[in-house]
């Protein structure tokens, strides 16, 4: 097991309904030594790639990537789920639909944040049915950018949305790939 697969067990709790909860040091409380391994992890996976913008979606991804960006020594754009007020200009706008809250949100980033000279990674918390990144894939294309890499915390792998992004042909990186999960016994299997 690695760092995260091991923080999973100890502390994550298993649902009914394939819900994973690991808000206890995921995505309400956030555990930034964790998320600090979790950044070197993936500077390690795209030391390769030219990555200039680190690219997620409101609100469970923004902790992650703040981290990963320090790694990458680049900015963070954030795709938001609302247009205020503070949105000067044209946006970039994709539809996505949450796995974890079953509703549908157009997402948008301002046009002047994303450009065709972006190499973005795309950053997020879980990867289950691939909407979400579906989305940001589309808001990357959009700009003209080039998307250089998708680094995902969790991964649900016995849900499509892995499958598919990699058949895509991206390199999508997932430090911990949940095989199946026991709502009664609280079990949790990882892919080797």
């Amino acid at each position: 097991m690695n760092f995260l697969e091991e923080r999973i067990a100890r502390d994550g709790v298993v649902k009914e309904g394939n819900v994973l909860k690991v808000d206890s040091f995921l995505n309400h409380q956030m555990d930034i030594n964790l998320f600090d391994q979790m950044g070197e992890e993936f500077a390690r996976r795209f030391a390769k790639k030219n990555i200039n913008k680190i690219l997620t979606i409101e609100a469970s991804g923004i902790g992650i990537a703040c981290v990963v960006a320090r790694h990458f020594n680049v900015p963070v754009v954030f795709a938001k789920k609302a247009k205020s007020i503070n949105i000067d200009g044209e946006v970039y706008v994709a539809e996505v639909e949450s796995f974890t809250h079953k509703n549908k949100n157009q997402v948008i980033v301002s046009k002047s944040f994303l450009t065709e000279n972006d190499h973005v990674l795309i950053i997020d918390d879980f990867l289950a049915n691939g909407c979400a990144l579906q989305g940001l894939i589309s808001i990357v294309n959009q700009a003209g950018g080039t998307v250089e890499g998708i680094g995902i915390a969790i991964e649900k792998g016995f849900q499509v949305g892995g499958q598919m992004i990699r058949n895509l042909g991206y390199q999508l990186e997932s430090l911990a790939i949940v095989d199946g999960m026991d709502a009664a016994t609280g079990e949790v299997r990882f892919r080797n």
